[in-house]
């Protein structure tokens, strides 16, 4: 395993556990959700200047793209929960009481 390879992979495993234990605030599950695409996004950059092949040169644009609508959808729905709710704690949501 080279050292780039470790970074991005416990750079996503960072990420991932912060998602997994500290799921305190709607704001870090997005943070920790925008930190994860990130670091895929650069090790699929990285991967595909290793692999100098044009037909895998879209697929970090096209992460890029999904990871920017993934993030316009998260705040939409913190801004919504921050009106509705007034706090952004995901203990304080309860689904079934709309």
């Amino acid at each position: 395993m080279t050292p780039v390879h470790f970074a991005f992979s416990s750079a996503f495993m960072l990420g991932l556990s912060g998602l997994t234990f500290y799921r305190a605030h709607l704001l870090s599950a997005l943070l920790c959700l925008e930190g994860m695409m990130l670091s895929l996004f650069i090790a699929i950059s990285l991967w595909t200047l290793q692999l100098e092949s044009t037909e895998s040169s879209a697929i970090p644009m096209l992460l890029l793209a999904f990871s920017a609508c993934e993030a316009s959808a998260g705040l939409a729905l913190l801004v919504a929960t921050a009106r509705t709710h007034g706090t952004d704690r995901l203990q304080n949501l309860n689904l079934l009481q709309c």
